[in-house]
């Protein structure tokens, strides 16, 4: 490159909406305050893989993830250390979590940048579904909203 020409950059805004279960959907979550530092947790591991984080949330048996997918990470490769590094130091949190695992799948949707608002709201307003339905259906819903063909014998793990 001759010399004083610009850098070349390598940018990206890819978001992405990741949503996953503990194992058998057991409600392991129930603590509120474990809860609440559990979703710190994973946006500070968001951070450290360079996928800065929107909005964590979720309730008992579920979290909802909402990032910037970074430019030297893949999404399968942030998803398996978010549940790795999160599901050691949970089993470290005491025996009430001494079996804890995360189911083995996920689910992640594309978010348009027009829509990060309103998903970092419903992400924050997780309480309030958990009381109307049940993960199994928010996720079918959300499944049938981005037109995702799945098979219920293998996403319920």
């Amino acid at each position: 490159m001759p010399f004083g020409q610009p850098m070349p950059q390598s940018l990206s805004a890819i978001y992405v909406h990741l949503v996953f279960s503990t194992k058998g959907r057991r409600a392991y979550l129930k603590d509120e305050s474990m809860r609440e530092t559990l979703h710190a947790y994973l946006g500070s591991i968001c951070k450290q893989l360079e996928c800065p984080p929107m909005r964590v949330g979720g309730v008992e048996d579920h979290v909802h993830v909402l990032a910037r997918l970074g430019r030297t990470v893949t999404q399968a490769e942030w998803v398996k250390e978010l549940k790795r590094v999160s599901n050691t130091w949970l089993k470290e949190q005491g025996s009430d979590y001494r079996d804890f695992q995360w189911q083995a799948g996920y689910a992640a949707f594309s978010v348009s940048q027009s829509n990060v608002e309103q998903v970092v709201d419903y992400i924050a307003r997780q309480q309030e579904h958990y009381y109307k339905m049940s993960f199994q259906d928010e996720l079918r819903s959300l499944l049938h909203k981005h037109q995702l063909e799945f098979d219920e014998k293998y996403v319920w793990d």
